[in-house]
């Protein structure tokens, strides 16, 4: 059988997927993505510390020969993809034969994130934290069904008389809604001038893809945001617009469950969020500063500070039940070099009373209490390391805490943002995965 792996974040997103998914595009053919936007930055480092931030573009498209799918599960900002199909050109990456967007995937254009704008200043105290580039208002479209696909921007006539129907609905609500005039003047030729450079790269992506696998080739399925802004599974509002868990791999590139031959999760040694909503396990601003300048934790993106906080185990456990994880990557453990004490949150407390399920509603969420079991940290160098005999003996105590508190195998560690900063277990099921 094919093999076909899934890859999601475990956490609230910014889990370091772009350095793992880099690192094992090596071993695949293609690397498909599933969901998400140009919201999900995607950074890889390699070489001579160059340095690229990926946010639409799949990251194995820099691994030579591989290729890489945009399924019909994202959205797609034309003027955001072409922007990055020239800085990988400009940096020596040409894409041409091997990047395919799917005929199907849905379109940002600009009224979107003006919209955007206006609804999260509309919001006032109670913003989610968007990063306002139109995401959540293309997926609205797409469920209302008066989206636009990349097949509608091929066809000229079909795209004219589409987008002037949805774009005189769009100012109506917008005028009433927020008081603002939409800004559209030329989007429909530069759209159209667009959809000329866009078009060598349209592909039926699920038949594309399905294919592949009946020819024995691989797929890497490549997730954006995390587990906790799943918009079915996480903490509802404060989460993406997206299906960010596993199976949203199936339904955004058209590959079914029965052909996935497994799922590798990513967690960093720690936590972090971006944006509003709750966070059980915090930290105080103070620690939090050290752990955010030791990790960098600013947005790919953004370059938003990202709030910081210990390692949730309630979490991960709920990550690995609704996604089948059968291998954990734990990203950034070099932060925690310095630490020593380091909290880890084995369970939560509502009111007094233990909690055993991840509460649904966000008010419950944010009332918790976590609690917290405290591990010895190492106090030696890990930073960079790719032999594991060489980690100290507390550290790979704390990752065994780890995978005996989620049930599954930790089976690949990162102790920096170098591609290569990077072991695989031996042994492990993940190591099995890539081999076989």
């Amino acid at each position: 059988m094919a093999r076909a792996i899934i890859l999601v974040g475990a956490q609230w997103g910014d889990e370091g997927k772009g350095k793992v998914v880099d690192y094992l595009a090596n071993s695949f053919d293609i690397t498909a993505r599933f969901a998400g936007g140009h919201n999900a930055g995607h950074t890889v480092i390699y070489g001579d510390h160059k340095k690229f931030v990926l946010q639409l573009i799949p990251c194995g498209i820099l691994r030579e020969g591989k290729h890489a799918v945009i399924g019909s599960g994202t959205v797609v900002d034309p003027t955001a993809l072409l922007s990055e199909i020239d800085m990988l050109a400009a940096a020596g990456v040409d894409v041409t034969g091997r990047l395919h967007v799917s005929a199907r995937a849905h379109l940002i254009f600009p009224y979107h994130r003006q919209m955007d704008k206006a609804s999260e200043a509309a919001r006032g105290d109670g913003k989610i934290g968007t990063t306002a580039r139109g995401i959540g208002p293309a997926y609205e479209d797409k469920m209302t069904r008066q989206g636009l696909r990349m097949c509608d921007l091929m066809d000229a006539d079909v795209f004219r008389a589409k987008i002037t129907r949805v774009i005189a609905e769009k100012n109506a609500i917008s005028r009433a809604a927020y008081g603002v005039e939409l800004e559209t003047t030329g989007l429909i030729e530069e759209s159209l001038r667009q959809a000329e450079r866009l078009r060598p790269f349209m592909k039926d992506a699920s038949t594309y893809l399905n294919r592949a696998l009946d020819e024995n080739r691989s797929v890497l399925f490549e997730g954006a945001q995390g587990t906790m802004l799943d918009i079915d599974h996480g903490t509802y509002p404060f989460v993406t617009s997206s299906s960010a868990t596993s199976g949203g791999a199936c339904t955004g590139t058209g590959v079914p469950p029965t052909r996935v031959t497994g799922v590798i999760g990513v967690t960093k040694a720690y936590t972090t969020r971006v944006g509003g909503g709750p966070f059980p396990t915090e930290m105080p601003d103070i620690e939090a500063k050290e752990v955010r300048d030791r990790g960098n934790e600013y947005g790919a993106v953004t370059g938003r500070p990202r709030r910081c906080g210990w390692l949730d185990l309630m979490m991960l456990r709920y990550a690995v039940m609704i996604n089948g994880i059968g291998s954990m990557v734990v990203t950034k453990l070099d932060v925690f070099d310095t630490q020593k004490e380091i909290q880890v949150c084995v369970g939560y407390k509502y009111k007094g009373t233990s909690v055993k399920e991840m509460p649904a509603q966000v008010e419950k969420f944010a009332a918790l209490e976590p609690e917290y079991k405290t591990v010895p940290g190492w106090q030696s160098p890990t930073f960079g390391l790719r032999d594991e005999s060489k980690l100290p003996q507390l550290a790979k105590d704390y990752l065994k805490f780890i995978s005996d508190e989620i049930g599954t195998e930790v089976g690949m560690i990162s102790t920096g943002p170098e591609r290569d900063a990077t072991m695989v277990r031996a042994g492990s099921r993940l190591e099995k995965w890539l081999r076989d």
